[in-house]
């Protein structure tokens, strides 16, 4: 059976610095995998590999059974597989509204044609209503995105992410430097607006890894150390040594 995503004995060495070291992955259409580990682990080097930031030195990388390993980030995108960053990516002089329909345009088929008036592509306004609805962001249609509250700056990233329509979506640390209540709250978000895709995200608390991931790869100094269940990683003694120890024991599955 063919996976949504597929790593294939990956590598990635910086000069004789080996980061990714023989990473093979099987994601299967649906599910929600938590990508957890040490700092400097891999972790964003691992999605850098996948989303086209960088080229592995050797491996493969699959998308719904085709190769995307050396092709461009634009061009991987297009093929179904977009990610937000640990640092907000959005137009900030642009209003809420404004942002979304920028990411839509190109998966409705307008691509680079500036000479269309945005206000006439009613597939394309619709679509961004929908999606400021997913968000909850309703009430600030006009607001400019600098002037967002940073849980709602990042709710609009979880929006543009998803816009172009990909089935498989990465979401690099989404609920870093938010509140208890921030994060309880973005984590049902996400929940809400990726039904029926394929989610990785790298996190490292971990209320939130074991309440969203359907399973959980704990990769530590390159290589994947297990890739299971919550269950079952909370429960693996090497995961417990390597990384998580006894904080693992208090993590509730199910719930941040």
């Amino acid at each position: 059976m063919t996976g949504a995503l597929e790593l294939k004995d990956l590598r990635k060495s910086f000069g004789r610095t080996e980061i990714i070291r023989g990473v093979d992955l099987v994601v299967h259409k649906g599910e929600r995998i938590g990508v957890i580990g040490p700092n400097g682990a891999g972790k964003s080097t691992l999605f850098n590999l996948i989303s086209g930031r960088l080229r592995p030195s050797s491996g493969e990388v699959r998308l719904n059974g085709q190769r995307i390993d050396g092709l461009k980030p634009y061009e991987i995108n297009r093929m179904g597989l977009s990610r937000s960053f640990q640092i907000t990516n959005i137009f900030p002089k642009l209003s809420v509204f404004e942002n979304l329909r920028c990411s839509v345009l190109w998966s409705l088929g307008y691509k680079y044609s500036f000479w269309r008036f945005l206000s006439k592509l009613h597939d394309a306004n619709e679509r961004a209503e929908q999606l400021m609805r997913m968000i909850h962001l309703g009430a600030k249609r006009e607001t400019l995105a600098m002037n967002l509250t940073y849980a709602e700056q990042r709710a609009l990233e979880i929006g543009i992410t998803i816009g172009g329509g990909a089935d498989v979506i990465l979401l690099d640390e989404p609920t870093a430097g938010m509140s208890h209540s921030e994060t309880a709250r973005f984590t049902e978000l996400i929940k809400e607006v990726t039904v029926g895709k394929t989610l990785l995200t790298v996190e490292h608390d971990m209320g939130v890894v074991f309440g969203l991931a359907d399973k959980i790869a704990v990769v530590v100094y390159g290589e994947v150390l297990a890739f299971d269940t919550p269950e079952a990683v909370r429960a693996n003694a090497r995961v417990q040594e390597a990384y998580l120890g006894s904080s693992v024991a208090d993590a509730q599955v199910g719930g941040p």
